[in-house]
């Protein structure tokens, strides 16, 4: 039996319908939901990113501004067009795209930005309402996630998730989301002993590390949801996640598809926060 595939373009659609109609919402109120997104550099990756979310807002009714840069920018310019962004009132988020320079720290800048405009959820204050509970910008890949998993009616309660990848943008956040819908959560990473063991006793196991076939069809057990969050290329250069999806489908209840899984759901739960943070700050 075949996983059913939890299809990210599909709840992508949706998500953004609710976005456009509360962004006219707020338009017949003489607000525009502003997002600014700040590039620096010749990232190719970086700029299809970027193309997307300026694509994605302006299909959304959210206003987006778009400030790219060479890769000389020093620091202290980014820092003060950050200022002036925080400044702004027509700017309701503001994404500064990573990587940036070498020459630029990373969490400088993003602490830069002020949490109400946040909207990537980097900043330590939005990592600090996570971890206990408070409003704030929930980071867009694993909020994804999670209105995935709802998306299905999985109740998490008392259910084993197994989250594969400890980043700051994913893993953590993810574990933290998950414990909060009563979840008991193992956060695996590259010093973990015997994966395997681990990944056989979840109920969803969630892989975000950016590895190609680091999740089996043997290390999962029948019925289990998986996530795959990776965005990898495989021998021929096209897409593909972390898991070996051709084996895990036929073990899995359901399955996230790389592309068309959690990919469009990052930059739709970018949308959801911006149209959010222009809320709050018309309420």
């Amino acid at each position: 039996m075949s996983a059913q595939l939890i299809d990210g373009n599909a709840l992508s659609t949706q998500l953004r319908a609710d976005v456009a109609k509360r962004a006219a919402a707020l338009q017949a109120r003489g607000i525009t939901p502003g997002l600014a997104v700040v590039l620096v550099g010749e990232n190719p990756a970086s700029q299809v990113y970027v193309r997307n979310k300026v694509k994605a807002c302006q299909a959304s009714g959210v206003h987006s501004v778009l400030e790219h840069y060479p890769a000389t920018l020093s620091e202290a310019d980014l820092l003060a067009r950050v200022h002036a962004l925080n400044q702004d009132p027509s700017i309701h988020g503001i994404l500064v795209q990573l990587p940036l320079p070498a020459h630029m720290d990373a969490h400088k800048i993003i602490e830069a930005i002020v949490p109400a405009k946040d909207v990537d959820g980097f900043h330590v204050a939005s990592a600090g309402a996570l971890m206990v509970g408070q409003p704030g910008f929930w980071p867009c890949t694993p909020y994804g996630c999670m209105k995935m998993l709802a998306s299905i009616g999985y109740d998490l309660r008392g259910k084993h998730a197994v989250v594969i990848g400890r980043s700051n943008i994913v893993g953590k956040p993810m574990a933290l989301m998950l414990l909060q819908q009563d979840a008991t959560v193992t956060v695996c990473h590259s010093r973990t002993v015997d994966l395997k063991s681990l990944t056989l006793q979840a109920d969803l196991i969630v892989a975000a590390v950016g590895k190609r076939n680091v999740l089996t069809a043997d290390m999962v057990k029948p019925g289990a949801v998986v996530l795959d969050v990776g965005m990898n290329r495989n021998d021929e250069g096209k897409l593909c996640g972390d898991v070996d999806f051709a084996g895990v489908r036929e073990v899995a209840s359901h399955i996230t598809p790389v592309p068309g899984g959690v990919g469009p759901m990052t930059i739709t739960m970018l949308l959801v926060n911006t149209l959010e943070a222009a809320e709050r700050a018309a309420a």
